[in-house]
């Protein structure tokens, strides 16, 4: 049976269609494993909350399981109430970034962070305003792409099934990931267009490339990052290494609609870029690169360069209102530094740390643990990051995918921050 999960609660999580739900900005590392005492012990005590195990909550559960078996007219799936039942505990906490995964679900999201499944190969969103789900922006070469399916177009039907405004966004990626060589029809409403448009994409194995680059005109070196997942750093320092062997004077990186990914590898990629002994001001020490403080507002974890490296070349960086999370690690990370310059407009603005935490019988749940800090102690969440250049994009270059453009006004603008001249088609 096909599991759909539905919460009312606004909710905006970033994904790849095939890929996994990524932590957000949440450390890839188990902390269940550094522990010092044992989950029992964190039992909550009576009068400090929900307690599954307390006679109030054990009573009410037989009661309403006893009026389903006498009145309810459908069959039941006792597995899937089983495992709803902790959706719901999990909903309760009101964090769209805090879910709990069945031992399926665990098991393809760590396997789907290497980067390469099978799947259509796009980016969703929830937003968190009106709980649309939309396409961010498909994989290049992916099968959403050459099936047409385009930035910014709302899921409105996968195969018969309708996304309502409850539709959970891991249950719509479950129900678009499949067999390979199998279609899947997804039907989108897409701005401009007086009819929903039905696309079928034939699933296919992704492998998930999340770094492109080129040299634009004047030895501007342009780096794309679309998700941060385990293999972009390897990606990212190839890049920038071609790049400064072509003779690159300056850098752009591009960072619009990249809604972010793993902590580690946006650290790994900062490292690279930042000298260990540079120092911003606010910062405990040198090199620091991101502060993560937990609920009693006491430092957690401090991650710092330390791999002896650095480039010192002008850079800029491009953002706009789908850049979060690690996106924004990055972003307030390099020009707390003054390493770049900022172009586009007001970032998402998540600033806090997820992790997966799996549980005994192998499924596993996604919890909030932290909020971050940028070197400066700068904080992000629910706030974003205001670029030193605040420009719009044209609309009808949103839906773009090909890029750079000569009339992309930030990536121009970007360029000229650089010192370099305007883009042009030669």
């Amino acid at each position: 049976m096909k599991r759909i999960k539905t919460k009312t609660g606004a909710s905006v999580l970033a994904v790849m269609l095939g890929l996994s739900m990524l932590s957000g900005c949440g450390n890839s590392e188990k902390v269940s494993d550094k522990k010092e005492k044992t989950t029992a012990e964190y039992t909550t005590a009576e009068g400090e909350g929900f307690d599954p195990t307390s006679d109030r909550v054990k009573d009410k559960t037989k009661e309403i399981q006893s009026y389903i078996n006498y009145y309810y007219y459908f069959d039941k799936d006792a597995e899937l109430q089983e495992e709803t039942y902790f959706d719901g505990v999990m909903g309760g906490l009101d964090d769209p970034y805090s879910v709990y995964y069945t031992k399926e679900e665990y098991q393809q999201l760590m396997e789907d962070d290497k980067g390469k499944y099978v799947g259509i190969g796009a980016t969703v969103q929830k937003n968190v305003d009106n709980n649309e789900i939309r396409i961010v922006k498909p994989i290049s070469g992916s099968p959403a792409e050459k099936a047409g399916l385009l930035p910014g177009d709302r899921l409105i039907k996968i195969d018969d099934y309708e996304v309502t405004d409850d539709t959970e966004l891991e249950a719509a990626v479950k129900m678009i990931r499949g067999e390979e060589g199998k279609d899947v029809v997804v039907t989108v409403r897409r701005d401009g267009e007086k009819e929903d448009i039905p696309i079928t994409i034939t699933r296919a194995v992704v492998e998930y490339i999340s770094v492109s680059y080129e040299m634009l005109q004047g030895n501007i070196g342009y780096i794309q990052v679309d998700q941060f997942i385990e293999n972009t750093p390897d990606q990212f320092i190839k890049a920038v290494d071609d790049l400064m062997e072509q003779g690159a004077v300056a850098f752009v990186f591009d960072l619009r609609n990249n809604p972010g990914g793993l902590l580690n590898s946006v650290v790994k990629m900062i490292d690279y870029l930042v000298d260990d002994n540079a120092m911003v001001e606010g910062a405990e020490a040198a090199g620091d690169i991101l502060y993560t403080k937990n609920k009693d507002d006491k430092m957690m974890d401090k991650y710092t360069c330390s791999d002896g490296h650095s480039v010192d070349l002008p850079m800029a960086i491009l953002v706009n209102d789908y850049s979060a999370s690690a996106s924004e690690v990055f972003t307030s990370c390099m020009r707390d530094y003054g390493k770049a310059k900022v172009v586009g407009v007001t970032t998402f603005g998540k600033g806090i740390v997820q992790t997966v935490l799996p549980l005994k019988d192998g499924s596993a749940i996604k919890i909030t643990i932290a909020k971050y800090y940028t070197p400066s102690m700068t904080e992000i969440h629910k706030i974003g990051i205001t670029p030193d250049i605040e420009i719009e994009l044209p609309d009808d270059l949103k839906k773009m995918i090909k890029i750079p453009h000569k009339d992309d006004t930030q990536l121009q603008a970007a360029v000229k921050v650089l010192g370099g001249q305007p883009l042009t088609d030669e």
